[in-house]
């Protein structure tokens, strides 16, 4: 079992969406409500709201779903600011957004974050592709320190 860093347990039941479209906040919630109904979903539209709510929990969410492009705190800053808190270090920061730049891509991962998805036009591609990086990272979370996840045996 991994420790975490005192005051904060992660909750693998929880995802938090930080997003200012409310078109797309409507459209991560039915995606995820059909292909993970047991999954507790929170919105945000900010990252300053966002920042609050982490900070002040003593139990965050095990998955933070981010999209870029914000008004204030913008994602790439949002990232550093949570990645700058020890506290947060064990929690999964998707970047989730309609830029496919290959320099945003690496100034994301720079950033701190653990993987970078592109927002899909069509909406059963936009659920497949959410419910394949949140069933990598619960999956994730499952393994044992230092344990691998399935996949092809490398010889």
């Amino acid at each position: 079992m991994q420790e975490h860093p005192p005051g904060k347990r992660l909750d693998a039941g929880r995802l938090l969406v930080v997003e200012d479209s409310q078109e797309d906040a409507e459209a991560v919630q039915r995606a995820l409500s059909q292909t993970h109904p047991q999954l507790k979903l929170e919105f945000v539209t900010n990252g300053e709201e966002l920042l609050d709510r982490l900070l002040a929990a003593a139990e965050v969410p095990a998955i933070i779903l981010l999209d870029l492009n914000m008004p204030g705190i913008g994602g790439y800053a949002l990232l550093k600011a949570i990645r700058a808190q020890p506290e947060l270090a064990e929690v999964t920061v998707v970047v989730f957004t309609s830029s496919t730049a290959p320099a945003e891509v690496e100034a994301c991962y720079a950033a701190g974050a653990d993987s970078y998805i592109y927002k899909p036009l069509n909406f059963e591609l936009f659920r497949t592709v959410l419910k394949g990086a949140v069933d990598y990272w619960q999956q994730s979370r499952r393994q044992p320190p230092g344990g691998r996840l399935p996949g092809p045996s490398v010889k």
